[in-house]
Protein backbone atom coordinates (compact mmCIF):
# COMPACT_ATOMS: atom_id res chain seq x y z
CA UNK A 1 0.00 0.00 0.00
CA UNK A 2 2.80 2.35 0.87
CA UNK A 3 4.17 1.70 -2.89
CA UNK A 4 0.54 2.83 -4.05
CA UNK A 5 0.08 5.86 -2.32
CA UNK A 6 3.92 7.33 -2.58
CA UNK A 7 3.59 7.64 -6.79
CA UNK A 8 0.76 9.59 -6.27
CA UNK A 9 2.17 11.81 -3.37
CA UNK A 10 5.17 12.64 -5.48
CA UNK A 11 3.04 13.65 -8.50
CA UNK A 12 1.26 16.17 -6.38
CA UNK A 13 4.34 17.36 -5.20
CA UNK A 14 5.64 17.84 -8.74
CA UNK A 15 2.24 19.23 -10.00
CA UNK A 16 2.69 21.83 -6.94
CA UNK A 17 6.06 22.48 -7.73
CA UNK A 18 5.18 23.18 -11.17
CA UNK A 19 3.16 26.43 -10.89
CA UNK A 20 5.77 27.79 -8.22
CA UNK A 21 7.56 29.30 -12.02
CA UNK A 22 8.83 32.60 -11.85
CA UNK A 23 7.74 34.77 -14.72
CA UNK A 24 9.45 37.71 -15.69
CA UNK A 25 6.81 40.84 -14.37
CA UNK A 26 7.44 43.13 -17.63
CA UNK A 27 6.85 46.94 -17.07
CA UNK A 28 7.15 48.97 -20.26
CA UNK A 29 8.58 52.30 -19.44
CA UNK A 30 6.93 55.61 -20.22
CA UNK A 31 8.01 57.20 -23.09
CA UNK A 32 9.92 60.15 -21.84
CA UNK A 33 9.08 62.64 -24.65
CA UNK A 34 6.56 65.57 -24.83
CA UNK A 35 2.63 64.21 -26.08
CA UNK A 36 3.27 66.40 -29.05
CA UNK A 37 6.27 67.79 -31.55
CA UNK A 38 7.27 70.96 -31.12
CA UNK A 39 6.42 71.68 -35.02
CA UNK A 40 3.56 70.87 -36.94
CA UNK A 41 3.74 67.36 -37.88
CA UNK A 42 0.35 66.93 -40.14
CA UNK A 43 0.59 65.10 -43.59
CA UNK A 44 -1.42 63.27 -46.08
CA UNK A 45 0.35 60.43 -45.93
CA UNK A 46 2.61 58.12 -43.13
CA UNK A 47 6.52 57.28 -43.49
CA UNK A 48 5.82 53.66 -41.95
CA UNK A 49 3.39 52.80 -45.01
CA UNK A 50 5.05 54.87 -47.79
CA UNK A 51 7.27 51.89 -49.60
CA UNK A 52 10.08 53.56 -50.49
CA UNK A 53 9.61 53.33 -54.53
CA UNK A 54 6.63 55.67 -53.82
CA UNK A 55 8.38 58.09 -51.94
CA UNK A 56 11.36 58.19 -54.34
CA UNK A 57 9.61 58.46 -57.48
CA UNK A 58 12.89 59.13 -59.83
CA UNK A 59 13.93 55.84 -61.52
CA UNK A 60 17.30 56.22 -61.27
CA UNK A 61 17.52 56.81 -57.35
CA UNK A 62 14.96 53.69 -57.65
CA UNK A 63 17.62 51.43 -59.20
CA UNK A 64 20.23 52.37 -57.08
CA UNK A 65 18.42 51.57 -53.89
CA UNK A 66 17.43 48.19 -54.97
CA UNK A 67 20.64 47.67 -55.81
CA UNK A 68 22.01 48.48 -52.45
CA UNK A 69 19.28 46.47 -50.44
CA UNK A 70 20.10 43.94 -52.70
CA UNK A 71 24.14 44.09 -52.43
CA UNK A 72 24.99 46.23 -49.60
CA UNK A 73 27.48 44.35 -46.98
CA UNK A 74 26.71 45.88 -43.81
CA UNK A 75 22.66 44.93 -44.66
CA UNK A 76 24.06 41.42 -45.65
CA UNK A 77 25.97 40.46 -42.16
CA UNK A 78 22.65 41.71 -40.16
CA UNK A 79 21.13 39.16 -42.34
CA UNK A 80 23.53 37.08 -40.81
CA UNK A 81 23.24 37.71 -37.55
CA UNK A 82 19.50 37.24 -37.08
CA UNK A 83 20.64 33.94 -38.35
CA UNK A 84 23.15 33.58 -35.36
CA UNK A 85 20.65 34.68 -32.98
CA UNK A 86 18.13 32.34 -34.56
CA UNK A 87 20.76 29.29 -33.84
CA UNK A 88 21.39 30.43 -30.13
CA UNK A 89 17.71 30.20 -29.61
CA UNK A 90 17.18 26.55 -30.37
CA UNK A 91 20.40 26.17 -28.86
CA UNK A 92 18.89 27.20 -25.45
CA UNK A 93 15.28 25.85 -26.14
CA UNK A 94 16.62 22.46 -26.51
CA UNK A 95 17.59 22.69 -22.93
CA UNK A 96 13.81 22.59 -22.09
CA UNK A 97 13.32 19.06 -24.08
CA UNK A 98 14.81 15.60 -22.55
CA UNK A 99 18.36 14.76 -24.59
CA UNK A 100 17.78 10.92 -25.31
CA UNK A 101 21.49 9.16 -26.55
CA UNK A 102 21.80 5.60 -27.14
CA UNK A 103 24.70 3.98 -25.26
CA UNK A 104 27.25 1.19 -25.98
CA UNK A 105 30.41 -0.15 -24.02
CA UNK A 106 31.22 -2.20 -22.28
CA UNK A 107 33.21 -3.29 -18.65
CA UNK A 108 36.37 -5.41 -18.09
CA UNK A 109 37.37 -5.70 -14.14
CA UNK A 110 39.65 -7.70 -11.96
CA UNK A 111 39.45 -8.60 -8.55
CA UNK A 112 42.47 -9.91 -6.49
CA UNK A 113 40.91 -11.83 -3.28
CA UNK A 114 42.78 -14.57 -0.77
CA UNK A 115 45.55 -15.02 -3.60
CA UNK A 116 43.03 -15.51 -6.46
CA UNK A 117 42.24 -13.68 -9.70
CA UNK A 118 38.44 -12.94 -10.46
CA UNK A 119 37.79 -11.24 -13.75
CA UNK A 120 34.56 -10.05 -15.58
CA UNK A 121 33.27 -8.68 -18.76
CA UNK A 122 29.44 -7.02 -19.25
CA UNK A 123 28.85 -5.71 -22.19
CA UNK A 124 26.18 -2.95 -22.67
CA UNK A 125 23.65 -1.49 -24.47
CA UNK A 126 20.61 0.94 -24.32
CA UNK A 127 18.98 4.60 -24.28
CA UNK A 128 19.94 7.17 -21.61
CA UNK A 129 18.59 9.94 -20.46
CA UNK A 130 21.27 12.50 -18.96
CA UNK A 131 20.71 15.08 -16.67
CA UNK A 132 17.17 16.59 -17.47
CA UNK A 133 16.33 19.18 -15.28
CA UNK A 134 12.79 19.36 -14.54
CA UNK A 135 12.11 22.64 -14.53
CA UNK A 136 9.88 23.58 -12.04
CA UNK A 137 10.97 27.39 -11.11
CA UNK A 138 11.44 28.37 -14.86
CA UNK A 139 15.29 29.16 -15.01
CA UNK A 140 15.33 27.32 -18.53
CA UNK A 141 12.22 28.28 -20.07
CA UNK A 142 13.14 32.19 -18.84
CA UNK A 143 16.53 31.78 -20.42
CA UNK A 144 14.88 30.69 -23.66
CA UNK A 145 12.70 33.44 -23.54
CA UNK A 146 15.57 35.75 -22.99
CA UNK A 147 17.02 34.43 -25.91
CA UNK A 148 13.93 34.56 -27.98
CA UNK A 149 13.97 37.90 -26.99
CA UNK A 150 17.38 38.90 -28.09
CA UNK A 151 16.59 36.85 -31.77
CA UNK A 152 14.00 39.66 -31.61
CA UNK A 153 15.80 42.37 -31.62
CA UNK A 154 18.40 41.09 -34.10
CA UNK A 155 15.61 41.11 -36.29
CA UNK A 156 14.38 44.58 -35.45
CA UNK A 157 18.39 45.64 -35.62
CA UNK A 158 18.60 44.23 -39.28
CA UNK A 159 15.37 45.72 -39.92
CA UNK A 160 16.62 49.85 -38.40
CA UNK A 161 19.93 48.83 -40.89
CA UNK A 162 17.58 48.81 -43.72
CA UNK A 163 15.98 52.03 -43.55
CA UNK A 164 18.95 53.55 -42.31
CA UNK A 165 20.83 51.99 -45.41
CA UNK A 166 17.90 53.50 -47.50
CA UNK A 167 18.21 56.79 -46.42
CA UNK A 168 21.74 56.99 -46.77
CA UNK A 169 21.98 55.83 -50.38
CA UNK A 170 19.29 58.57 -51.28
CA UNK A 171 21.45 61.13 -49.50
CA UNK A 172 24.28 60.47 -51.24
CA UNK A 173 22.70 59.95 -54.38
CA UNK A 174 21.25 63.31 -53.98
CA UNK A 175 24.78 64.84 -52.96
CA UNK A 176 26.59 63.40 -55.77
CA UNK A 177 23.98 65.12 -57.95
CA UNK A 178 24.25 68.09 -56.31
CA UNK A 179 28.29 68.29 -57.15
CA UNK A 180 27.33 66.97 -60.90
CA UNK A 181 25.04 70.01 -60.99
CA UNK A 182 27.78 72.62 -59.37
CA UNK A 183 30.14 71.26 -61.73
CA UNK A 184 28.27 72.39 -64.65
CA UNK A 185 27.60 75.62 -62.50
CA UNK A 186 31.33 76.00 -62.13
CA UNK A 187 32.10 75.08 -66.02
CA UNK A 188 29.93 78.05 -66.82
CA UNK A 189 31.01 80.17 -64.02
CA UNK A 190 34.52 79.51 -66.21
CA UNK A 191 33.14 80.15 -69.99
CA UNK A 192 31.75 83.30 -68.61
CA UNK A 193 34.91 84.35 -67.01
CA UNK A 194 37.16 83.66 -69.64
CA UNK A 195 34.88 85.42 -72.46
CA UNK A 196 35.18 88.07 -69.85
CA UNK A 197 39.24 88.11 -69.56
CA UNK A 198 38.95 87.99 -73.38
CA UNK A 199 36.52 91.62 -73.31
CA UNK A 200 39.24 93.10 -70.86
CA UNK A 201 42.48 91.67 -73.37
CA UNK A 202 40.98 93.62 -76.10
CA UNK A 203 40.49 96.52 -73.93
CA UNK A 204 44.10 96.61 -72.24
CA UNK A 205 45.36 96.04 -75.81
CA UNK A 206 43.76 99.02 -77.11
CA UNK A 207 45.17 100.90 -74.09
CA UNK A 208 41.47 101.25 -72.56
CA UNK A 209 41.82 99.42 -69.65
CA UNK A 210 44.95 98.80 -66.95
CA UNK A 211 46.97 96.04 -66.07
CA UNK A 212 45.33 95.92 -63.09
CA UNK A 213 42.20 94.76 -64.69
CA UNK A 214 43.65 92.44 -66.57
CA UNK A 215 45.37 90.74 -63.69
CA UNK A 216 42.04 90.78 -61.82
CA UNK A 217 39.90 89.51 -64.74
CA UNK A 218 42.51 86.66 -65.20
CA UNK A 219 42.67 85.89 -61.52
CA UNK A 220 38.64 85.06 -61.63
CA UNK A 221 39.45 83.11 -64.46
CA UNK A 222 42.10 80.87 -62.61
CA UNK A 223 39.58 80.91 -59.48
CA UNK A 224 36.87 79.38 -61.38
CA UNK A 225 39.57 76.76 -63.13
CA UNK A 226 41.02 75.54 -59.39
CA UNK A 227 36.59 75.28 -58.18
CA UNK A 228 35.73 73.57 -60.98
CA UNK A 229 39.27 70.86 -60.33
CA UNK A 230 37.99 71.10 -56.55
CA UNK A 231 34.51 70.19 -57.14
CA UNK A 232 35.34 67.19 -60.00
CA UNK A 233 37.08 65.64 -57.39
CA UNK A 234 34.79 65.60 -54.69
CA UNK A 235 32.16 64.41 -57.50
CA UNK A 236 34.38 61.77 -58.28
CA UNK A 237 34.59 60.84 -54.03
CA UNK A 238 31.10 60.87 -53.75
CA UNK A 239 30.48 58.43 -56.73
CA UNK A 240 32.89 56.00 -54.99
CA UNK A 241 30.87 56.69 -51.71
CA UNK A 242 27.83 56.12 -53.23
CA UNK A 243 29.08 52.71 -54.75
CA UNK A 244 30.49 51.52 -51.37
CA UNK A 245 26.82 51.85 -49.84
CA UNK A 246 25.38 49.91 -53.16
CA UNK A 247 27.88 47.71 -52.83
CA UNK A 248 27.91 45.44 -55.78
CA UNK A 249 31.13 46.32 -56.75
CA UNK A 250 30.06 47.23 -60.90
CA UNK A 251 29.76 50.83 -62.14
CA UNK A 252 26.87 52.28 -60.74
CA UNK A 253 23.78 53.55 -63.67
CA UNK A 254 24.35 56.59 -65.90
CA UNK A 255 23.07 59.47 -63.71
CA UNK A 256 21.24 61.89 -65.87
CA UNK A 257 18.67 63.62 -63.38
CA UNK A 258 19.66 66.66 -61.89
CA UNK A 259 18.96 68.07 -58.55
CA UNK A 260 16.78 70.99 -59.64
CA UNK A 261 14.00 68.47 -61.16
CA UNK A 262 13.79 66.31 -58.00
CA UNK A 263 10.25 65.98 -56.03
CA UNK A 264 10.53 64.06 -53.50
CA UNK A 265 7.68 64.57 -51.55
CA UNK A 266 7.21 66.08 -48.07
CA UNK A 267 3.89 65.56 -47.47
CA UNK A 268 4.83 62.77 -44.81
CA UNK A 269 2.47 63.16 -41.62
CA UNK A 270 4.51 62.73 -38.05
CA UNK A 271 1.71 61.75 -35.96
CA UNK A 272 2.29 61.94 -32.00
CA UNK A 273 5.44 60.73 -30.66
CA UNK A 274 4.03 57.53 -29.17
CA UNK A 275 3.47 56.16 -32.93
CA UNK A 276 7.57 56.04 -33.04
CA UNK A 277 7.54 52.90 -30.62
CA UNK A 278 5.78 50.95 -33.05
CA UNK A 279 7.40 52.77 -35.91
CA UNK A 280 10.84 53.02 -35.28
CA UNK A 281 12.44 49.14 -35.61
CA UNK A 282 15.55 50.81 -33.19
CA UNK A 283 13.32 51.74 -30.91
CA UNK A 284 11.44 48.10 -30.74
CA UNK A 285 14.18 46.31 -30.98
CA UNK A 286 15.60 48.29 -27.42
CA UNK A 287 12.22 47.09 -25.92
CA UNK A 288 13.06 43.34 -27.01
CA UNK A 289 16.49 43.68 -25.50
CA UNK A 290 14.73 45.04 -22.40
CA UNK A 291 12.55 42.11 -22.16
CA UNK A 292 15.65 39.66 -22.41
CA UNK A 293 17.03 41.25 -19.71
CA UNK A 294 14.16 40.85 -17.39
CA UNK A 295 13.91 37.31 -18.25
CA UNK A 296 17.69 36.66 -17.11
CA UNK A 297 16.31 38.54 -14.26
CA UNK A 298 13.58 35.94 -13.33
CA UNK A 299 16.13 33.25 -14.15
CA UNK A 300 18.89 34.18 -11.82
CA UNK A 301 15.85 34.10 -9.29
CA UNK A 302 15.33 30.58 -9.86
CA UNK A 303 19.21 30.05 -9.17
CA UNK A 304 18.45 30.02 -5.73
CA UNK A 305 15.65 27.36 -5.59
CA UNK A 306 15.63 23.67 -6.12
CA UNK A 307 17.09 22.24 -9.28
CA UNK A 308 16.07 18.81 -9.54
CA UNK A 309 17.29 16.79 -12.78
CA UNK A 310 16.74 13.06 -13.86
CA UNK A 311 19.17 10.70 -15.29
CA UNK A 312 17.75 7.20 -16.68
CA UNK A 313 19.22 4.31 -18.67
CA UNK A 314 17.17 1.25 -20.11
CA UNK A 315 18.78 -1.42 -22.07
CA UNK A 316 20.43 -4.79 -22.38
CA UNK A 317 23.56 -6.50 -20.85
CA UNK A 318 25.51 -9.73 -21.14
CA UNK A 319 29.04 -11.06 -20.21
CA UNK A 320 29.70 -11.93 -23.77
CA UNK A 321 29.29 -9.98 -26.33
CA UNK A 322 27.81 -13.00 -29.30
CA UNK A 323 25.14 -13.09 -26.34
CA UNK A 324 24.18 -9.25 -26.52
CA UNK A 325 21.19 -9.76 -28.34
CA UNK A 326 20.70 -13.31 -28.21
CA UNK A 327 20.32 -14.05 -24.59
CA UNK A 328 20.83 -10.53 -23.06
CA UNK A 329 20.05 -9.68 -19.17
CA UNK A 330 17.56 -6.35 -19.23
CA UNK A 331 18.90 -3.64 -17.09
CA UNK A 332 17.59 -0.04 -16.09
CA UNK A 333 18.91 2.26 -14.09
CA UNK A 334 16.92 5.81 -12.91
CA UNK A 335 18.27 8.24 -11.07
CA UNK A 336 16.78 11.42 -9.79
CA UNK A 337 18.82 14.30 -8.03
CA UNK A 338 17.55 17.17 -5.91
CA UNK A 339 20.42 20.21 -5.43
CA UNK A 340 19.50 22.75 -3.10
CA UNK A 341 21.81 25.77 -2.92
CA UNK A 342 23.09 26.29 0.60
CA UNK A 343 26.44 28.11 -0.07
CA UNK A 344 28.09 29.41 -2.74
CA UNK A 345 30.02 32.35 -1.90
CA UNK A 346 27.24 35.00 -3.21
CA UNK A 347 27.52 33.99 -6.75
CA UNK A 348 24.01 33.55 -7.10
CA UNK A 349 23.51 36.80 -5.51
CA UNK A 350 25.98 38.22 -7.67
CA UNK A 351 24.22 36.99 -10.76
CA UNK A 352 21.33 38.48 -9.66
CA UNK A 353 22.64 41.97 -9.01
CA UNK A 354 24.34 41.77 -12.37
CA UNK A 355 21.05 40.82 -13.88
CA UNK A 356 19.53 43.68 -12.47
CA UNK A 357 22.03 45.97 -13.10
CA UNK A 358 21.48 45.17 -17.00
CA UNK A 359 17.94 45.79 -16.74
CA UNK A 360 18.32 49.04 -15.45
CA UNK A 361 20.56 50.33 -18.47
CA UNK A 362 18.51 48.63 -21.04
CA UNK A 363 16.05 50.79 -19.80
CA UNK A 364 18.13 53.78 -20.09
CA UNK A 365 18.85 52.30 -23.69
CA UNK A 366 15.48 52.07 -24.33
CA UNK A 367 14.23 55.88 -22.91
CA UNK A 368 17.46 57.10 -25.18
CA UNK A 369 16.31 55.61 -28.35
CA UNK A 370 12.89 57.24 -27.71
CA UNK A 371 14.67 60.60 -27.14
CA UNK A 372 16.67 60.58 -30.04
CA UNK A 373 13.84 59.16 -32.75
CA UNK A 374 12.01 62.50 -30.93
CA UNK A 375 14.26 65.07 -31.70
CA UNK A 376 15.42 63.39 -35.30
CA UNK A 377 11.75 63.96 -36.21
CA UNK A 378 11.44 67.31 -34.74
CA UNK A 379 14.50 68.54 -36.37
CA UNK A 380 13.19 67.82 -39.61
CA UNK A 381 10.20 69.40 -38.85
CA UNK A 382 11.55 72.05 -37.87
CA UNK A 383 13.51 72.44 -40.88
CA UNK A 384 10.61 71.52 -42.86
CA UNK A 385 8.97 74.85 -41.87
CA UNK A 386 11.32 77.24 -42.99
CA UNK A 387 13.05 75.56 -45.98
CA UNK A 388 10.40 76.62 -48.75
CA UNK A 389 10.83 80.26 -47.24
CA UNK A 390 14.62 80.04 -47.45
CA UNK A 391 14.67 78.53 -51.12
CA UNK A 392 12.48 81.13 -52.58
CA UNK A 393 15.03 84.18 -50.83
CA UNK A 394 18.20 82.53 -52.26
CA UNK A 395 16.56 82.33 -55.47
CA UNK A 396 15.69 85.43 -55.18
CA UNK A 397 19.00 86.39 -54.50
CA UNK A 398 20.72 84.59 -57.33
CA UNK A 399 18.05 86.96 -59.51
CA UNK A 400 18.96 90.26 -58.10
CA UNK A 401 23.22 89.26 -58.26
CA UNK A 402 22.65 87.99 -61.69
CA UNK A 403 20.73 91.18 -62.65
CA UNK A 404 23.11 93.52 -60.63
CA UNK A 405 26.09 91.83 -63.54
CA UNK A 406 24.06 92.58 -66.04
CA UNK A 407 24.29 96.33 -65.02
CA UNK A 408 27.86 96.10 -63.90
CA UNK A 409 29.15 94.68 -67.54
CA UNK A 410 27.01 97.03 -68.66
CA UNK A 411 28.76 99.83 -67.01
CA UNK A 412 32.32 98.87 -67.35
CA UNK A 413 31.45 98.45 -71.24
CA UNK A 414 30.72 102.08 -71.47
CA UNK A 415 33.18 103.44 -69.07
CA UNK A 416 31.00 104.36 -66.19
CA UNK A 417 32.10 101.99 -64.00
CA UNK A 418 35.18 100.36 -63.22
CA UNK A 419 36.47 96.70 -63.50
CA UNK A 420 36.23 96.40 -59.59
CA UNK A 421 32.55 96.33 -60.33
CA UNK A 422 32.25 93.72 -61.94
CA UNK A 423 34.64 91.61 -60.10
CA UNK A 424 32.68 91.56 -57.27
CA UNK A 425 29.25 90.91 -58.87
CA UNK A 426 30.48 87.62 -61.08
CA UNK A 427 32.08 86.64 -56.77
CA UNK A 428 28.29 87.08 -55.46
CA UNK A 429 26.44 85.68 -58.14
CA UNK A 430 28.81 82.12 -58.49
CA UNK A 431 28.20 82.29 -54.19
CA UNK A 432 24.44 83.03 -55.03
CA UNK A 433 24.06 80.01 -57.53
CA UNK A 434 26.14 77.66 -55.17
CA UNK A 435 24.05 78.68 -51.58
CA UNK A 436 20.61 77.99 -53.88
CA UNK A 437 21.76 74.74 -54.86
CA UNK A 438 22.80 74.03 -51.30
CA UNK A 439 19.50 75.06 -49.86
CA UNK A 440 17.50 73.22 -52.71
CA UNK A 441 19.82 69.85 -51.38
CA UNK A 442 19.06 70.69 -47.81
CA UNK A 443 15.50 70.89 -48.64
CA UNK A 444 15.67 67.17 -50.23
CA UNK A 445 17.81 65.53 -47.46
CA UNK A 446 15.36 67.14 -45.08
CA UNK A 447 12.47 65.13 -46.49
CA UNK A 448 14.64 61.52 -46.77
CA UNK A 449 15.55 62.44 -42.62
CA UNK A 450 11.80 63.21 -41.75
CA UNK A 451 11.00 59.71 -44.18
CA UNK A 452 13.41 57.63 -42.37
CA UNK A 453 13.07 59.19 -38.65
CA UNK A 454 8.92 58.38 -39.12
CA UNK A 455 10.42 54.61 -39.75
CA UNK A 456 9.93 54.78 -43.74
CA UNK A 457 12.32 52.49 -46.10
CA UNK A 458 11.60 49.42 -44.69
CA UNK A 459 8.81 48.70 -46.98
CA UNK A 460 9.58 48.63 -50.46
CA UNK A 461 5.72 49.47 -52.28
CA UNK A 462 2.90 50.89 -50.28
CA UNK A 463 0.64 49.46 -48.03
CA UNK A 464 -2.84 49.73 -49.53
Amino acid sequence: MKTKILYPSIAAALLALSGCQIAPVYDKPAAPVPGQFPADGAGAKTAAATGWRAFFQNPELQEVIAQAVANNRDLKVAALRIEEARAIYNVQRADQLPTVNATAGGISSQQLLRGQQFKSTVYQVGLGLTAFELDFFGRVKNLSDSALAQFFATEEARSSMQIALVGEVAKAWLSERALAEQMQIAARTLKARESSYGLVKQRFDAGVANALELRQSETLVQSARVSALVLKRQHAQSVNALGLLVGNGAKLPEQKATLSAQSITADIGAGLPSDLLANRPDIRAAEQRLRANQANIAAARAAFFPRISLTALIGLASPQLSDLFDNPTRTWTFAPQLVLPIFDGGRNSANLDLAKVRANIAVADYEKAIQVAFREVADALEARATLVEEINAQEAVRNAQAARLELAQARYKNGVANYLDVLDAERDLYSAEQQLLQTRLLKLTNAVDLYRSLGGGLKETSAQ
